[in-house]
């Protein structure tokens, strides 16, 4: 029909839609309805457009003789945007007025219009010379009745900050107050002749002040949805409650082994066990045993097919959204305490060294012994005699477990691994959704020890099937970007560190050394959050590059099924490589890059879910201290001002137009300094604030500096502007360079020693009780 539609206009020029009716005989109400419908979807691909007259014509041509590539856009939401052409290459940057009605996802094509010049730094631009494929196909947000536009039943603003057009709404027999949160499919974008959306509505998801309408909302404009589709729910129903002894068929049985699961307390979901025994050699044997999902979730079935379009569980601060249905991940599929669970197993034989010497990978039957809480085994490890006799049984496992943790820990260390441990929080809401507190996750040896054994199950399956060299899905980390890896040592330098070799060449080894030694420095979190965001990010891949923050030559995610889909694939393929065929290799071959690619997209939208939500809540629990003041840390610098993070992880900017006096930002150091007052703030660095705006819609929280005794005064800008030939003596004495030209003074890398024992913070909530706050019920 689309070419059909083109053929057409391409033979007789632009022209209406009666004209297009009579030419298809669309003669019927359900085919011209039809018809407008497919006119509609072909505007949005930008197959089709409308002339002055509001005739349908073919696109205006693309100006000849121009280079242009096709990328996915990204918006901004201050209207401009970047094209993401390849992620090995830097992105480009389209100016507002270049954006061309593009929104957030969008598959576009562009036009250069400046190369980037990597000797001043600056970035390729470009400008969108058409939209391919729209990505925004649904939208969510609250009823807006406008009497201005009464062809529409009213609009709806999106809570999406990167949409700024209204989504005008076509009218319904719905009965609509104006209450309701509606979630409409979008049928024409912005054009020129148009700047705004229209959408028909699919589903009323609720109202304005019900209880976590604001979560919901966010996940809906998502597409993550809660509900499964009657059919996957009604496959979930047919699976039974128990194993039955065919299930046992072909399976090694480790009913009579001392396995136990070590999960958080509220923890539902248990698809991982461990067993550990001393062998006679006096290596370690380590049993990892992972829910046999695949069992049950058949490739093809419908809840496979939900699985895959899901991708991930999402956690958010209220709720799971989960990937499978919880009758199987909270039921058949959880390794529940004293039943018969079907397992896949990673058996390993370690040494004291923390190799993997032998290893056996398969289908297995277990019965775990305990379901025991990270806290109940910290307690144990820490030598609490009361949990130590409650879980007697299992205490020498516990032991051993320690020692092979330490073993571990040590090996990865050893190779290069990259520790990214930073602060996470765990906000608490109330009945209501409404946020009572912000806890910070802790992480005792326990969770740790887990942490360890999942690893070293996931290294050792990847390296078994790449040394087969079967089609397999890894989990990659690429080795960081250069010109990102130069920044940040470039700001470690500002702290007086230096790091063995250069950004081309750099070793994990060297990073983790840099690391090791600012351990105990204040800045240490923020230099190794300033570490990780050089970092690319892991994904999932057909081809295995190893895992650079890892230090790991293999590595996949075999050890969460339940939660997903690349976990549930390997365990596909350890079932079906048992017997190795050209068929079953072409298949997976065949499905595995299209599947790394979806769940790699997937898990970055649940994880941009999760960040809206937290940074929603977070300034949610923040409305009521707007005023206090609070003391922080410097979490990042830019142009336009500072990011403080408070003890609770909670973080706001400080704009640099609200700071009393113009300050020079050297992007080098990630300093801003006061022109005047020599004020100078940096990364790390420890100072007074206060709460002066926290907006629930946005997520967004503005500080305001407050003067204090933490502040760190130098020579101001203006005091140290000498002659030319002061001015390069100045500059040899500090960084011990000689003379130079063409440098700012501001470039100038400032190194001061640090005197005395910095002053102790007070905990977060006496500074929240200094505002004495109201406890909510």
């Amino acid at each position: 029909m689309k070419k059909e539609i083109i053929a057409y206009i391409e033979a007789v020029g632009p022209v209406t839609m009666d004209q297009l009716a009579d030419h298809f005989q669309a003669r019927s109400a359900k085919e011209f309805t039809n018809l407008i419908k497919q006119v509609s979807q072909m505007e949005g691909h930008r197959q089709l457009s409308f002339d002055d007259h509001g005739r349908i014509a073919l696109p205006e041509k693309k100006k000849k003789n121009r280079v242009t590539l096709t990328g996915i856009f990204r918006a901004n939401k201050n209207g401009f945007g970047f094209v993401t052409v390849d992620e090995a290459e830097d992105d480009l940057f389209v100016s507002r007025n270049d954006v061309n009605y593009a929104i957030e996802g969008d598959r576009v094509e562009v036009a250069i219009k400046k190369v980037a010049d990597r000797l001043k730094g600056t970035v390729a631009e470009a400008e969108v010379i058409d939209i391919l494929e729209h990505s925004l196909k649904t939208a969510v947000g609250q009823l807006v009745f406008d009497e201005d536009k009464k062809e529409f039943a009213g609009y709806i603003k999106s809570k999406n900050q990167k949409i700024s057009q209204p989504i005008y709404l076509k009218k319904s027999a719905l009965v609509l107050d104006g209450t309701e949160i509606v979630k409409v499919d979008i049928e024409q974008y912005p054009n020129k002749k148009r700047d705004y959306f229209v959408a028909t509505i699919r589903d009323v998801i609720g109202h304005k002040d019900d209880v976590g309408i604001d979560v919901l909302e966010v996940l809906e404009s998502m597409d993550i949805l809660s509900e499964f589709p009657d059919e996957v729910l009604a496959e979930a129903n047919q699976i039974p409650d128990q194993p039955t002894e065919k299930d046992y068929e072909g399976r090694l049985d480790l009913r009579k082994e001392i396995i136990f699961t070590i999960d958080g307390a509220d923890a539902k979901d248990l698809d991982d066990a461990v067993h550990i025994k001393q062998l006679k050699n006096g290596n370690l044997e380590l049993g990892v045993h992972i829910a046999d999902v695949s069992h049950y979730v058949t490739e093809g079935s419908a809840l496979d097919k939900e699985a895959l379009n899901r991708g991930t569980s999402v956690y958010v601060t209220d709720r799971v959204v989960p990937m499978l249905p919880e009758r199987l991940s909270n039921g058949i599929c959880s390794l529940n305490p004293n039943v018969d669970r079907l397992t896949q197993s990673a058996i390993m034989e370690i040494n004291r060294k923390g190799r993997v010497v032998k290893h056996w990978i398969g289908q297995t039957v277990i019965n775990t012994t305990y379901r025991m809480t990270y806290a109940d085994v910290n307690r144990m490890i820490a030598g609490d005699k009361a949990k130590q006799e409650e879980f007697s049984k299992i205490v020498p496992s516990v032991e051993k477990m320690v020692l092979l943790h330490e073993t571990l820990e040590a090996m990865r260390i050893k190779r290069g691994a990259l520790n990214f441990d930073t602060s996470e929080a765990k906000i608490i809401v109330n009945k209501e959704g409404l946020p009572v507190d912000i806890q910070l996750r802790q992480r005792g040896i326990a969770e740790r020890m887990i942490e360890s054994f999942m690893l070293v199950a996931n290294e050792t399956v990847a390296e078994h099937f790449s040394q087969l060299e079967l089609p397999f899905i890894y989990r990659i980390h690429e080795e960081p970007k250069t010109d990102k890896l130069q920044k940040f040592i470039d700001y470690a330098s500002s702290f007086g560190l230096g790091i063995a070799g250069t950004a081309s060449s750099i070793t994990s080894d060297a990073l983790q050394d840099l690391m090791a030694r600012v351990a105990e420095e204040p800045y240490a979190d923020v230099l190794n959050m300033m570490l990780l965001r050089s970092m690319q990010q892991a994904r999932y891949s057909e081809h295995n590059h190893g895992h650079y923050g890892l230090g790991a030559d293999y590595y996949t995610h075999f050890t969460s099924p339940i939660r997903r889909y690349p976990d549930l694939l390997v365990h596909r393929m350890v079932r079906q490589y048992s017997t190795v065929t050209p068929e079953v290799v072409a298949h997976f071959e065949a499905e595995i890059p299209a599947i790394a690619k979806q769940t790699s997209s997937l898990e970055r939208r649940a994880i941009e879910a999760e960040r809206e939500v937290e940074a929603m809540k977070k300034a949610e629990y923040m409305q009521e201290f707007v005023g206090q003041e609070f003391d922080g840390v410097v979490s990042s610098i830019v142009k336009f001002g500072l990011f403080v993070e408070l003890p609770n992880t909670v973080e706001g900017l400080i704009h640099i137009q609200h700071l009393p006096e113009f300050y020079h930002y050297n992007e080098r150091t990630l300093t801003l300094k006061g022109e005047k007052s020599g004020r100078t703030f940096r990364v790390g660095q420890s100072i007074r604030i206060q709460l002066t705006r926290a907006d629930k819609l946005t997520g967004e929280i503005d500080f305001a500096h407050v003067p204090s005794d933490m502040d760190q005064i130098e020579p101001p800008l203006k005091a140290v502007r000498k002659s030319k030939s002061h001015a390069n003596r100045d500059r040899s004495d500090r960084t011990g360079r000689g003379k130079g030209k063409g440098h700012r003074q501001e470039d100038v890398i400032h190194r001061s020693s640090k005197k005395g024992k910095e002053k102790k913070k007070k905990p977060f909530y006496k500074e929240v009780a200094k505002g004495k706050r109201k406890k909510r019920r």
